[in-house]
């Protein structure tokens, strides 16, 4: 059966349901709810010219370099996409999922919306089940948000819940994601009716996965931390001055996970790390911290980084081998990174949760 006969078929039983349409209406595709799962973004390639095309889109956001065009543009294109996709793109090389030839951060988004949708297939949301349609979509590179969104429309999702794959709210990641959307929808003559999912920071599910996946980390080391950091992604505290609640958010999961573990504060750390360019970021800084613990003496520390919904570059990369580096070269001996909840049974159970809370009155 082709996909065309699949949603003509679908377009019958809708229209079936509704009552008969006038002669000589349009087809109408409807009934449908899509769920649609949003991260950052991802490079296609570990090449010069991929790597330049994700940057330039990454960085031309308004949202995530607030910066004068007039200072920025001349620095962006001059100097930054000169020099910057080379290393970046050396960098990603060496975390490249080379089976699938793609980044980590894909193939775990993927894994996230497949689960979910096996979850929803097995009974998840109840008899509603036949009418949800899970995808996922990425903010910068591809597949982009506007492509499934005209996907989901064409299987019949006449509403739709967007779902940034981002804990804690931040203009720079969960409202950029949500311009993109919205951006898409601009060109629709019929728009979907569209909801979204909020910021789940201090969520009990979310907590408690965290927990649980910090003390399955633990369990594969060799080694007891003497110090465990929580490391989020960094912004510039001017954002936070601006009225940004993510530093708020970012120190609320960090308390309610240290609670859930027993930890003192100086057990369990909260830092902000990626910061980019000359300006003043969230602190501490986690490169920092991480130099300072070894410079003290810190033997054996493990990091966490909470924020991110999904393994990538700056979690396997920059913590996993460059702090990891800077703590053993500093005088550190054992250094250990816990995984994200990726598409793990709990992380898909987060995800789920914020899905069937927020498709209530849908379903």
């Amino acid at each position: 059966m082709t996909d065309m006969t699949i949603q003509n078929a679908n377009m019958r039983a809708n229209l079936q349901a509704r009552g008969p349409l006038p002669d000589g209406h349009p087809p109408v595709n409807m009934g449908k709810i899509g769920v649609l799962l949003m991260n950052l973004g991802t490079p296609d390639a570990t090449d010069y010219w991929s790597m330049r095309r994700y940057l330039r889109e990454f960085l031309s956001d308004r949202r995530v370099i607030e910066t004068s065009r007039w200072i920025w543009w001349p620095l962006l294109n001059l100097v930054i996409l000169t020099v910057r996709p080379g290393r970046k793109g050396k960098d990603y090389d060496t975390i490249w999922n080379r089976e699938r030839n793609e980044s980590p951060l894909k193939t775990i988004t993927r894994g996230q919306a497949e689960k979910l949708g096996e979850w929803v297939k097995a009974g998840g949301l109840g008899d509603a089940g036949g009418k949800i349609v899970v995808d996922w979509a990425m903010r910068y590179g591809n597949p982009s948000v506007k492509s499934r969104l005209e996907a989901l429309q064409a299987q019949g999702c006449d509403r739709i819940l967007l779902v940034p794959l981002y804990p804690q709210y931040a203009a720079a990641t969960s409202a950029t994601a949500c311009d993109k959307a919205f951006e898409a929808l601009m060109q629709m003559r019929w728009q979907p009716t569209i909801r979204v999912s909020p910021p789940y920071y201090d969520e009990p599910v979310y907590i408690d996965a965290l927990a649980q996946s910090l003390r399955d980390g633990l369990a594969k080391l060799d080694f007891e931390p003497e110090v465990i950091l929580a490391s989020f992604h960094g912004v510039p505290k001017e954002y936070l001055d601006k009225g940004d609640p993510y530093h708020c958010t970012c120190a609320k999961t960090a308390r309610l996970l240290r609670d859930a573990m027993g930890m003192s504060k100086d057990k369990l750390r909260l830092t902000f790390q990626s910061r980019f360019g000359p300006a003043e970021w969230l602190q501490p800084y986690t490169d920092e911290t991480v130099k300072a613990l070894a410079a003290s003496g810190v033997k054996k520390m493990a990091v966490i980084t909470p924020g991110f919904s999904a393994d990538c570059l700056e979690t396997i990369e920059e913590i996993g081998a460059e702090n990891a580096e800077y703590f053993l070269h500093g005088g550190g001996e054992k250094f250990g990174r816990i995984d994200c909840l990726n598409d793990s049974e709990g992380g898909v159970r987060v995800i789920a949760d914020v899905v069937k809370r927020e498709l209530q009155g849908w379903i």
